[in-house]
């Protein structure tokens, strides 16, 4: 079977990268944006940087901002009203993980009206034309969703959230500054950061990992383990660390799939409104356990990435021991909780029985029954 990579047609790295849209809008001869951006990004005007490169530029938008932490089916659907009604022919995603998904389902509804019921979007939806152009624009250094094939709806009357993954809504332009990254508090930076290593590392693990998603994930997991405290403490190197490590786990993850920690974190912040980084924070260091036999040599590369000393003198329950102890310590030093405390046996069933059924869980190394993850998720209690 081939292999195949998906990745944007363009990126823009580096401070300053903003400054970089006017000319490929102009190059690319679209007129109008409908700038998606979360209402706190829009009220401690990090949204107005990029607004501002657009107006110097004589360029047109007009902002939505009905855009919840996970966001929800009701979030797109007044989304593509916005748009018909704006006269837009792209889409500006400005922020985090929820930003950049709703934009993404914006922008495939638009293009393919047929879809226009949210949820027939969940898995692989057979859709025929690309989203409308997108250039997405993060400001937390985690989901790499300006560089994935993959987004995230909560369907708020059925306590879930539901993936959808389509080569065709990739943003054409990824432009990832980290100075539009400077402004995230410590928690957030926390848990986005959290979020980008499960990337990595459920990206270098999973059953579909190939040589190539490999060499991005290690160099992710490299990255984002040196940066990631320095980030918290919001220091320049940590940023631009983390802005890069985030996007290279990205570039690789979206091409290979995730594992259960994904589909359990992705059920926590269906039920709980977990943030998706806490959660995915909390479950890592337990599914790495849960997944240590099915992993080969891969927990010895991981814990060198991570910067673990004497790692090629250890022997592999050693070695498997120190990666996932390398998470925890990172995962508690950058002030990541240990136990949910709103998790409640009576919820487990449930639970369970979604995170079996997300679109995640079968990339897992080690398959896992309903049962196994009842057992994964009481560890959080």
């Amino acid at each position: 079977m081939a292999n195949r990579i998906n990745l944007n047609q363009t990126s823009f790295h580096g401070a300053g990268a903003i400054n970089e849209i006017a000319a490929e809008v102009k190059i690319r001869g679209l007129k109008k944006a409908l700038v998606c951006s979360a209402p706190d990004l829009i009220k401690f005007n990090v949204t107005t940087k990029v607004t501002k490169v657009l107006e110097d530029a004589g360029l047109e938008y007009e902002l939505y901002s009905d855009i919840k932490p996970n966001p929800t089916i009701q979030n797109v659907q007044h989304g593509v009203e916005a748009f018909k009604k704006a006269a837009a022919d792209y889409i500006i995603a400005i922020g985090g993980g929820s930003s950049m998904d709703t934009s993404k389902a914006i922008g495939i509804i638009i293009a393919n009206p047929e879809f226009e019921d949210v949820r027939s979007l969940e898995g692989t939806a057979p859709t025929k034309n690309p989203c409308v152009p997108i250039i997405a624009v993060p400001t937390t250094a985690g989901t790499a969703a300006e560089v994935t094939i993959n987004y995230v709806i909560t369907d708020v009357e059925k306590k879930r959230k539901f993936v959808c993954v389509d080569p065709h809504d990739m943003p054409v332009i990824a432009v990832v500054d980290p100075e539009m990254m400077s402004s995230m508090p410590k928690g957030l930076t926390a848990s986005t950061g959290m979020d980008a290593l499960t990337h990595a590392i459920e990206g270098y693990t999973t059953k579909a990992a190939w040589e190539m998603t490999d060499m991005f994930h290690l160099k992710a997991i490299e990255l984002i383990s040196k940066s990631l405290r320095s980030a918290v403490a919001n220091e320049k190197e940590g940023r631009e660390g983390m802005a890069l490590g985030q996007y290279i786990a990205g570039m690789g993850f979206s091409n290979v799939g995730l594992g259960i920690a994904h589909s359990m974190a992705h059920t926590l912040g269906a039920v709980y409104d977990t943030p998706h980084g806490v959660a995915c924070a909390m479950m890592l260091p337990i599914v790495m356990e849960y997944n240590a036999e099915c992993t080969g040599e891969k927990y010895k590369e991981i814990a060198k990435a991570m910067g673990v000393e004497g790692v090629d003198d250890m022997s592999v329950e050693e070695y498997r021991k120190a990666a996932v102890d390398a998470v925890r310590k990172l995962s508690v030093d950058v002030g990541i909780p240990t136990k949910l405390e709103a998790l409640k046996e009576e919820d487990l069933s449930f639970l369970a029985e979604s995170a079996h059924a997300d679109a995640c869980a079968p990339g897992n190394p080690k398959d896992a029954s309903v049962e196994d993850l009842k057992d994964l998720f009481r560890k959080l209690m």
